[in-house]
């Protein structure tokens, strides 16, 4: 099996349902950070009360040119934000933010690529239905589903100010119950989780983009077969 076939699969998959695909690639970002925004208000039981849009391609700019190291500089860059909103308390003084999300350009580029798989995979099980074992393709759709999961958890941007009001993947596990220390000891582990959901998806592209099923051999019959074939 070449590489070229298997592109070749998931290429045709993706062309013959191109409506699909876009509509998951272009629309899995927005319903992820609707989810997102939707599980604070949820979980918070208040409105946000302050949104804040920031000059991100002026402090790009400003990066570039001050920072001499290339690997800084990009290291930097991923953490600007283009957007944030959130809930203000005003009980002491100038105010501290209770909760926010925000909206980071490198963030939601990941979060595009995430979706692409996802729409990919999705065509792909479609296109292969009727050519797959469904042990392959209910394996297959498995393993994609726990990668996007694990890339998806792991680029969540909320703030809590429990967790020291810093945007962090592991603010979504502690929302979500569980406990502020143990999502913070977590929070080391975000890159491996991460590549262990990409390398899943993947896998699952390479699952499915695999040969067809071997035809079913002929079973043997249980009556007695005359010389010629017929069963006597």
């Amino acid at each position: 099996m070449t590489a070229a076939a298997r592109a070749s699969r998931i290429k045709d998959a993706v062309t013959a349902r191109p409506r699909l695909w876009l509509g998951i690639a272009l629309g899995f970002p927005v319903a992820y950070y609707a989810l997102m925004f939707a599980a604070l208000v949820i979980r918070f039981q208040a409105w946000p009360n302050y949104a804040v849009t920031y000059d991100w391609f002026g402090n790009v700019a400003e990066i570039v040119r001050s920072t001499p190291s290339v690997s800084d500089m990009s290291a930097i860059i991923a953490q600007e934000w283009l957007f944030e909103v959130g809930r203000m308390n005003y009980d002491f003084g100038n105010g501290i933010s209770e909760w926010s999300l925000n909206i980071n350009p490198a963030k939601v580029l990941v979060v595009m690529v995430l979706a692409a798989l996802i729409a990919t995979i999705t065509t792909l099980l479609l296109a292969r239905r009727t050519q797959c074992s469904g042990a392959r393709l209910n394996g297959a759709g498995a393993v994609g589903g726990l990668g996007a999961v694990l890339v998806g958890m792991t680029n969540v941007t909320l703030a809590w100010v429990v967790c020291c009001a810093t945007p962090s993947w592991v603010v979504g596990l502690a929302i979500l119950g569980l406990g502020v220390s143990s999502s913070l000891w977590l929070e080391q582990f975000g890159w491996w989780i991460e590549y262990a959901g990409f390398a899943s998806l993947v896998l699952s592209l390479l699952w499915l983009s695999g040969p067809p099923k071997p035809a079913q051999a002929a079973k043997p019959s249980s009556y007695p077969q005359s010389a010629m074939g017929a069963p006597q």
